[in-house]
């Protein structure tokens, strides 16, 4: 199949309802013209795929279609190599992390952290947002504290020299606060031995995060958040099950708007964590919440 409009329309026909609503070795770069490549960059734009994350698509689909001999418009892209991730073992990579990292709590302040710490959920991280270097090195260390003898694993946002100095688990970056580290900036936080997760949203962002071999990758926003004003839509359950796929080698959190009900369909995806703010902080009985939710789980 060489026609790129009869190509792309196949590509629509299998998989329009799946997004219904919502150091490694280099891609081979496609020519402008190549029927493959501009037929997937074609569909995936009618699919909804913002335009780093189409292009992102195309050239794997046709990376993979020069490594099998075929277009292959049934399947979608899933295999590590044809988006150019690193291979196994990775050339980067930061501390291990558990493979499934269950109930993730994000929460705004020390107190919330010991307070979910306690009621048993494995995974926190303190989201404390502040101008004041000194309040931000102290609640640093407060959470820290409060974790002590819970078995909990405590993930810093953001801070991650305060996290480094106060001996924490491990950091969770955004994007942008990835692509503001230095060279040597990213060295010293590698040889801290911390732990490492990275927010993405969309193929470009897990290619991107995939370079320096993070320790878990975040996907979301699932669902509408208000939370935080999002650049790109919510992604839905359909696009968090091929990003499970592709990122299966890496542990994974969804994130973003999720509600009890909606875990089990989140979870069918086969992410090992869901991460919840407004579940566990807006509700009645928190720690009733977060058992449920835990419960959810298993």
């Amino acid at each position: 199949m060489h026609d790129t409009t009869t190509l792309a329309h196949a590509i629509l026909s299998h998989h329009a309802a799946t997004f219904a609503g919502f150091a490694p070795e280099p891609v081979p770069t496609p020519t402008s013209q190549d029927p493959v490549y501009l037929a997937a960059l074609q569909a995936c734009s009618q699919l909804g795929f913002i335009a780093h994350d189409a292009e992102c698509l195309a050239r794997a689909w046709h990376a993979r279609a020069l490594r099998t001999g075929s277009a292959q418009p049934e399947q979608w892209p899933d295999e590590p190599q044809d988006f150019g991730l690193q291979g196994l073992p990775r050339a980067q990579q930061f501390a291990a992390c558990p493979e499934r990292l269950g109930l993730y709590a994000v929460l705004p302040d020390a107190q919330w952290v010991g307070r979910m710490a306690r009621a048993g959920v494995p995974t926190v991280q303190l989201r404390f947002k502040s101008d004041d270097a000194r309040a931000i090195r102290a609640e640093v260390q407060a959470a820290i504290e409060a974790v002590q003898g819970t078995g909990a694993l405590l993930f810093i946002n953001d801070h991650w020299r305060d996290a480094i100095d106060a001996g924490a688990y491990g950091i969770h970056l955004g994007q942008e606060d990835l692509d503001a580290l230095t060279a040597q900036e990213l060295q010293t936080l590698h040889r801290s031995g911390l732990r490492l997760g990275v927010s993405t949203h969309g193929y470009a962002e897990m290619v991107r995060a995939d370079a320096v071999g993070p320790s878990y990758i975040a996907m979301g926003a699932v669902f509408p958040t208000t939370l935080k004003k999002m650049a790109t839509a919510p992604q839905g359950v359909g696009r968090l099950g091929v990003y499970t796929r592709l990122m299966r080698h890496y542990p994974q959190v969804a994130i973003g708007g999720i509600s009890a009900e909606q875990f089990p369909t989140v979870l069918a995806t086969g992410v090992g964590s869901v991460a919840v703010v407004r579940a566990l902080v807006n509700a009645p009985d928190p720690e009733a919440s977060a058992a449920a939710l835990m419960a959810l789980m298993q």
